[in-house]
């Protein structure tokens, strides 16, 4: 399946993407939330679909889409997760994952402008694959990891670098404003997706392809992060793992390049959509 959720920020309604249309699932009575999945909603829905499926309103395609999941309890993030990358931002391959949080207020839609925030002069972009969790994790195995992944979704981890790594402490900084965190087009759910550590991922920034990698690249697979993570924290279900980027960030190019109003970013991953953002400064 691929859920996607619909209409006004902060007012989206659910659906789900099929057969290339999009059909309104507000009839279901429930949103794509922690409580969904964490009540076997995705099993539920695909019962539900296979009686109602002909009945459902389709959505005309201008309509906003929204991130494809309510709002999650927190957004992991892994860094450093592509040895490319680690050596275009000067750093050491890292030895066990290296990990930060991810504001979930800075979460928008897949098509939503990248804000630029006040005092900003490196806002940078990060195409990553994002795993969505399907229940809850705690201690998981490494070998049992996968049971607990609900799906898949397009994530560009915009970050702001001088906040990142010039203002003290934590990268969360960086990371954390408003729309620094457009997920989808939709949510894809993981029988769709064969090997989610082949698939291809790309971004640009006005026509130039910038970033254009295949996640075998990863340091450390979807197992390794989902057992790692849940070692020191509970994963609960609908939260959001964002695997790491691969190389082509601005602050990799020479000379480094970031993100003015009026760029346009597009992005995409392979099985899992495509979408695009246009920078703007924050009002």
């Amino acid at each position: 399946m691929k859920l996607i959720r619909f209409g006004e920020a902060g007012k989206e309604k659910p659906g789900i993407e099929h057969e290339n249309k999009w059909l309104d699932c507000s009839t279901f009575g429930e949103d794509w939330s922690e409580t969904f999945f964490e009540n076997e909603g995705l099993k539920r829905l695909d019962n539900w679909l296979k009686k109602n499926l002909d009945l459902l309103p389709e959505i005309n395609k201008a309509t906003r889409l929204g991130p494809p999941i309510q709002r999650p309890s927190k957004i992991i993030c892994v860094g450093l997760n592509y040895s490319l990358h680690a050596k275009e931002s000067g750093m050491e391959v890292p030895e066990v994952p290296i990990l930060f949080m991810k504001a979930t207020s800075s979460i928008s839609g897949p098509n939503d402008p990248i804000i630029i925030p006040r005092n900003s002069e490196k806002t940078d972009w990060e195409v990553e694959l994002a795993v969505i969790i399907g229940k809850k994790a705690s201690y998981v195995s490494k070998a049992d990891a996968m049971n607990y992944v609900a799906g898949y979704c397009l994530h560009n981890d915009v970050s702001e670098r001088d906040f990142q790594l010039n203002h003290g402490g934590q990268w969360v900084k960086g990371k954390s404003a408003d729309n620094f965190a457009p997920l989808g087009p939709y949510l894809v759910t993981k029988d769709e997706i064969s090997n989610p550590h082949n698939l291809k991922l790309w971004l640009s920034v006005n026509g130039e392809m910038l970033q254009n990698s295949v996640t075998s690249d990863l340091v450390f697979d979807i197992p390794t992060l989902v057992s790692y993570i849940s070692q020191y924290m509970s994963l609960l279900p609908g939260d959001i793992i964002s695997t790491g980027t691969p190389s082509g960030v601005g602050l990799g190019l020479k000379p480094p390049r970031y993100l003015k109003p009026g760029d346009v970013v597009e992005l995409g991953i392979e099985g899992l959509g495509q979408a695009k953002q246009v920078a703007e400064n924050a009002k």
